[in-house]
């Protein structure tokens, strides 16, 4: 139930299913840790990324001067069985210069399919730590490597949002969406929007005999969230998980013009960036690095940058819409709007 609440808060849970193998990680090495944790993170934040940047639009009829809407938007991306796990190959785990331990898998395979934060491993799937002690001799550590929340809730990597839009004259139009700031004892999060859309047919002499109306879009998104890792198990202090990520989103849009059903499509490019950093003090208990303490151990990042294709539907009661629509990307993705508003 934890990791899944997790996961339903705007994806943060892709950070903080780790939390609890902190320990281990850092006891094959800071590099390693940080190799690790960026593969096991990518998938759940580039599906985040997708999800976060639906339904900025649901038709290109730029609303007139005074036109508002405001819209309450669930969202999820789909993720399929390549984005639930990465090859992990040991060797790359062992070719940092001056490194004085060495890594293996328990079975001493070479590579494995490992789970990423949105899998499963079937089984443990160990590391063993072979290092020199001055003392003691020759010693292993086993490090268990993180699953990830492999159920049905990790199919989805769902996001919701406020947001509205007002009619500025000539085809303009603004838009702006939040998520109320989300803050628990282990997680606190928020997220915010801008968004342009210029519809180019309202330049037109014949505007209203066109039965089509085509615009652009471009719109900005973001989400910083901090996850609390004072329960993680090591000695320290301040141990958090802080992640950042930014969108842009390039939408060109076209849609019918009709009274009451309407249907819309169009071609869009969305480029991101999201940066997760370990913060605070750690104190590692056990392996090479016995008793070392170390500060801000490693920050992690991930980008994408897709084209996608978007075909929805809004059916219009009055004042009330409801909208539909399906992208198909690296990360399909879909959503469902409630719209109130007056134009």
């Amino acid at each position: 139930m934890k990791r899944t609440t997790l996961l339903m808060l705007l994806g943060m849970a892709t950070t903080g299913l780790i939390a609890q193998d902190i320990d281990g990680l850092l006891e094959a090495g800071v590099r390693n840790a940080e190799r690790f944790t960026n593969d096991y993170l990518m998938s759940g934040t580039n599906g985040l990324m997708h999800s976060m940047n639906t339904n900025w639009f649901n038709t290109a009829d730029a609303k007139p001067l005074g036109g508002f809407e405001i819209s309450i938007l669930a969202n999820a991306a789909s993720v399929t069985d390549e984005h639930k796990s990465f090859l992990m190959t040991i060797a790359d785990y062992n070719s940092d210069p001056g490194q004085d331990f060495t890594l293996s898998f328990e079975d001493q395979s070479s590579s494995k399919m490992v789970a990423t934060a949105l899998g499963e491993n079937t089984s443990d799937i160990n590391l063993i730590v072979t290092y020199d002690d001055p003392i003691l001799g020759q010693q292993q550590e086993t490090v268990t490597l993180p699953s990830g929340i492999g159920d049905a809730a990790a199919n989805l990597i769902p996001t919701a949002f406020i947001q509205g839009a007002l009619g500025l004259s000539k085809g303009f139009e603004i838009k702006a969406r939040f998520v109320p700031k989300i803050k628990t004892d282990e997680v606190d999060i928020g997220m915010y929007g801008a968004g342009l859309q210029i519809e180019f047919t309202k330049w037109l002499p014949a505007d209203t005999a066109m039965p089509v109306a085509i615009s652009g879009l471009v719109a900005y998104t973001h989400l910083d969230g901090t996850y609390n890792l004072m329960d993680s198990g090591i000695s320290g202090e301040n141990q958090r998980l802080e992640s950042d990520t930014n969108t842009w989103l390039l939408q060109l849009i076209a849609s019918t013009k009709l009274p009451v059903i309407n249907f819309y499509g169009g071609l869009g490019y969305i480029k991101g960036k999201s940066e997760s950093d370990l913060l605070g003090t750690y104190i590692i208990s056990s392996g090479p690095l016995l008793n070392e303490t170390l500060v801000d151990p490693f920050s992690v990042s991930s980008e994408v940058s897709d084209v996608r294709a978007t075909i929805g539907t809004k059916l219009k009661l009055g004042f009330f819409r409801i909208n539909a629509e399906y992208h198909l990307s690296n990360y399909n993705a879909f959503s469902l709007g409630l719209n109130f508003g007056f134009r």
